[in-house]
């Protein structure tokens, strides 16, 4: 990402090795579990990462219609990064297909990730995508120290 794009950066450890963590990432019936801000559900998904393949992932949010985000692996470095293009489908005007990088950093019995997305075109698609990622951390928190 160039440097003065309107990005989006997060970091967080979570309580599980970086093999456990990457297979939640990378394993679609965990992927479902966790995926999604809070109250959203995941009904289908396309999830095979392998770079060049594309993905689909069907939201339902607590109330109102599903929707859908898709894109393509860039790059699958098993268990310390993941790259894969970010696009709404049906985009709201001020949306843009982005890039989302995860990095999974050994931190003993834990991991510490990092994640980088962007261009966005506007700081309001940015803060959605930051609640949207902060939520989904959470449970995948909740999740991995449930074991």
């Amino acid at each position: 990402m160039a440097s003065g794009d309107l990005t989006l950066a997060l970091g967080c450890r979570l309580p599980a090795p970086p093999s456990s963590v990457w297979d939640a990432f990378t394993d679609p019936d965990r992927l479902a579990r966790w995926w999604g801000p809070r109250g959203f559900s995941i009904p289908s998904l396309r999830f095979e990462p392998r770079v060049g393949e594309g993905y689909r992932i069907e939201m339902q949010p607590p109330e109102g219609a599903a929707f859908f985000l898709a894109g393509q692996f860039r790059a699958v470095e098993q268990p310390r990064r993941l790259a894969f293009t970010f696009r709404w489908e049906e985009p709201d005007p001020e949306d843009v297909e982005n890039v989302a990088e995860l990095v999974f950093r050994d931190a003993g019995e834990s991991t510490e990730l990092a994640l980088a997305q962007g261009p966005f075109r506007t700081e309001a698609r940015r803060s959605l995508h930051h609640d949207g990622w902060s939520d989904s951390l959470d449970k995948l928190d909740a999740l991995l120290s449930r074991g």
